[in-house]
């Protein structure tokens, strides 16, 4: 059976560790890094598959002298553990997500998810009542066109019951510098050592893999997609024009579903670009807030 990633051993490299925490809820453990005046407006950060809170490592510390914010690394996703890979459907772990928001006493006042990230923040508003703005960073909404809808759930479903396959992807990933090719060819995202590093080690970890592994054979975008026209916040789609994972294309398909949508294109940057510009993710950030949570709120 594979390991977790060790917060005393893999952790020590991982960025703002200083406000990270590790959070009990029923079986599982969360790990959250929160900044920011508890009387500030509220921002929840979540990342996407395959990525953890380091994703945010410029971000947050930007949010933070504004808000109040809480960024988790999702189920089974670098040191969160404990969750079930029952509990890896978009709406299990909007639920557990849920759950997470209410043992921290967290109300957020708005929502920005990266790639699937964005999908959640959109199933958390559909199932679970959250009302606020919610921006979308390179959002993976779009199901694949055709046969292959069906084909990489099916895919990734037969990785992961194959207790090989994370391991042999997870040493192939770790070997010299595998990791920063694999991350430039799947993304177009130049990152800086600090993020390169803290992928290398979810790469090479196998209890990782099959944690985003589980997560993608368990995600049924196209569900989601029957169910958008329900969104009635103020939603805001930032998406690279170098995006080598999510072309910019499917993003417009995306923004036309969503009535209350906005997109914005973020000219030569690539799927991460929330890492390779985190200044500039964060002042769009913060300003569709100001356009959407009241004054009371921005000012406390």
């Amino acid at each position: 059976m594979s390991s977790p990633l060790n917060w005393d051993r893999e952790g020590r490299i991982w960025p703002n560790r200083e406000l990270s925490t590790f959070v009990p809820v029923g079986e599982a453990i969360w790990h959250v890094q929160r900044a920011g005046k508890p009387t500030r407006p509220k921002v929840l950060l979540l990342h996407g598959t395959g990525a953890s809170v380091h994703s945010w490592r410029g971000v947050l510390p930007i949010l933070a002298s504004t808000f109040d914010v809480v960024a988790p690394d999702l189920p089974r996703h670098a040191f969160t553990t404990g969750h079930s890979p029952e509990e890896m459907s978009l709406p299990k772990m909007a639920a557990a997500t849920a759950r997470l928001l209410k043992t921290l006493d967290f109300a957020p006042d708005i929502i920005a998810g990266h790639s699937a990230g964005a999908a959640l923040a959109l199933q958390l508003a559909l199932d679970h009542g959250f009302d606020g703005p919610i921006v979308g960073l390179n959002a993976a909404l779009r199901p694949f066109p055709g046969p292959a809808a069906q084909l990489f759930p099916a895919l990734a479903k037969v990785l992961f019951v194959n207790p090989l396959i994370p391991r042999i992807f997870s040493a192939a990933a770790g070997i010299g510098k595998e990791a920063e090719r694999f991350i430039y060819r799947a993304t177009h995202s130049k990152l800086d050592h600090e993020g390169l590093a803290c992928y290398s080690a979810l790469l090479r970890n196998s209890a990782h893999t099959k944690g985003a592994l589980a997560m993608m054979a368990n995600w049924d975008l196209p569900t989601l997609r029957t169910r958008m026209d329900q969104i009635n916040q103020p939603v805001l789609l930032l998406h690279s024009d170098n995006d080598a994972a999510i072309p910019l294309d499917w993003a417009k398909e995306a923004h036309e579903w969503l009535p209350t949508s906005r997109l914005e294109s973020m000219p030569r940057l690539g799927h991460l670009a929330h890492e390779e510009a985190p200044q500039h993710a964060a002042r769009l950030i913060t300003a569709f807030a100001a356009q959407h949570i009241t004054a009371t709120e921005t000012a406390s």
